[in-house]
């Protein structure tokens, strides 16, 4: 299946869950004669529709998932962007925010004119979002409910998922949208495309930076595990230089939902392949995708825990990665699987991102030979507790840590400031903690637990900070 259409149409069932995709094919009649043109409702085209050559649906991820934030609509002529409004075009349940025109089905308003006009939609809106948990984060469609347990309250364990545990926390929605021409649309040269009453629905999906991932499988001869995994490679990769490699481990609610789960449910994987972080530091991106769950609060983790440093090997020996330069972050389960590779692996990399994660003090000794940047939340009743007892032993092997409270509600600005102030005391441990009641939006039902990612992976001072970071 063509990557780029992994998110429209079709539903899959998976260990007991619906999960839903989109990228459902054109028909065959479509596909040979190579149009998508959008169709009517009604399998007619209208007025307008008959000059609309295809709708994409545009996609972005955010701390809390992916969510559909744009249409772009393909016209058979260039049009004068400035005839048109947020009146212009309405988009079903949806809140249209800014209405322009591209040459391309970008997010971008650079030209004037262009044959694609890009309808923005509210992030905001329920409908938008993609990915949904047991905890929010969206409605859950009909026909496409998670039923599993997710990564509940203080985390893995505590009632929640326990190894070996296939059953999906989330779900992933399909990327579809039913828009409107309500308003008149005037090309660059003054014709007019009168408004229509016919309902034009998406028939691909462009998803920002997930679709510069590539999919794979790798099968462990040391464990016998196969793993699926999601990896970036640098967009100018020359294999005579070296790259640093950044590995993602996600929560037990992505557990066995899609290759793409770690992807969409975060920015724990896609924030470091982005093209800031990429302009930046180019570096690969290795997210794998796990089919249960590797560890728990019993601290006794499956097969699929050594399988995961042996991708890392294999990966470095297939490309151009600087083994000096390897780095690990996580949260929750990957938290605590970061933490117990770096213990159990201490050559394996050279910084980790700690993210609502804990590990028996008791083990943690080998830690503080490791350069750490640690985020939690000072309400998660698991990991909070555990990441103080970490440190403390960190701090008994003659390690020094720095620590602070920081509002959860900042700006990017205050953080940028928080992160330079810890880092101005070079230290090769940071422990940073969100202050009670702060990490969680007014109104959401989400722990504080998960609430931690959906904030820890938008400061990119930290980021700058791992990437820094040599063996």
């Amino acid at each position: 299946m063509d990557r780029r259409r992994f998110m429209a149409g079709t539903a899959t069932a998976t260990a007991g869950a619906l999960v839903v995709f989109a990228g459902a094919s054109p028909s065959s009649a479509q596909e040979a004669s190579g149009t998508t043109a959008a169709t009517g409702a009604d399998g007619a085209d209208g007025s307008g529709g008959d000059h609309v050559k295809g709708l994409t649906a545009i996609t972005q991820v955010f701390g809390a998932g992916q969510k559909l934030v744009a249409v772009a609509v393909e016209y058979d002529r260039e049009i004068d962007g400035r005839t048109l409004s947020t009146s212009t075009f309405t988009v079903t349940d949806r809140t249209v925010t800014k209405v322009y025109t591209n040459r391309s089905a970008d997010l971008a308003e650079r030209a004037r004119y262009g044959r694609y006009v890009i309808v923005e939609l509210s992030p905001d809106d329920t409908a938008a979002a993609l990915w949904v948990t047991q905890q929010g984060g969206g409605t859950p469609p009909t026909g496409g409910t998670g039923t599993g347990t997710g990564d509940s309250g203080g985390g893995v364990g505590a009632g929640g998922p326990k190894v070996g545990d296939t059953t999906p926390g989330g779900t992933i929605v399909a990327a579809k949208a039913t828009l409107t021409q309500a308003g008149t649309v005037t090309t660059a040269h003054g014709t007019q495309y009168p408004a229509s009453t016919t309902a034009l629905t998406t028939d691909a999906v462009k998803n920002l930076i997930v679709d510069d991932f590539q999919q794979f499988t790798f099968a462990d001869p040391a464990t016998g595990q196969t793993l699926n995994y999601n990896l970036f490679v640098p967009k100018d990769y020359n294999p005579r230089k070296r790259y640093p490699l950044v590995l993602f481990m996600h929560d037990a609610s992505v557990v066995n939902v899609a290759t793409e789960g770690p992807l969409v449910q975060g920015l724990g994987a896609v924030c470091w392949a982005s093209p800031e972080d990429q302009a930046r530091h180019e570096a690969f991106v290795l997210a794998p995708e796990y089919g249960s769950v590797v560890i728990d609060d019993d601290y006794l983790p499956s097969t699929l825990f050594d399988a995961t440093a042996n991708l890392v090997e294999s990966v470095t020996q297939q490309y151009s990665i600087d083994r000096q330069r390897r780095y690990t972050t996580g949260q929750s389960m990957g938290a605590m699987m970061s933490l117990g590779l770096n213990i159990k692996y201490p050559d394996l990399f050279a910084a980790a991102f700690i993210v609502a994660g804990q590990w028996p003090e008791a083990q943690a000794a080998p830690l503080a030979k490791k350069d750490l940047w640690i985020l939690v939340s000072a309400d998660d009743t698991k990991a909070y507790p555990g990441e103080q007892a970490i440190t403390a032993v960190i701090q008994e092997q003659g390690t020094q840590v720095s620590t602070a409270l920081w509002d959860g509600q900042s700006t990017a600005a205050e953080f940028a400031a928080d992160v330079r102030s810890m880092k101005a005391q070079r230290t090769p441990v940071n422990f940073a903690a969100f202050e009670a009641g702060t990490v969680v939006p007014t109104g959401s039902t989400t722990s504080a637990h998960m609430a931690t990612w959906q904030v820890a992976y938008t400061i990119p001072g930290i980021r700058d900070w791992i990437m820094r970071q040599s063996m």
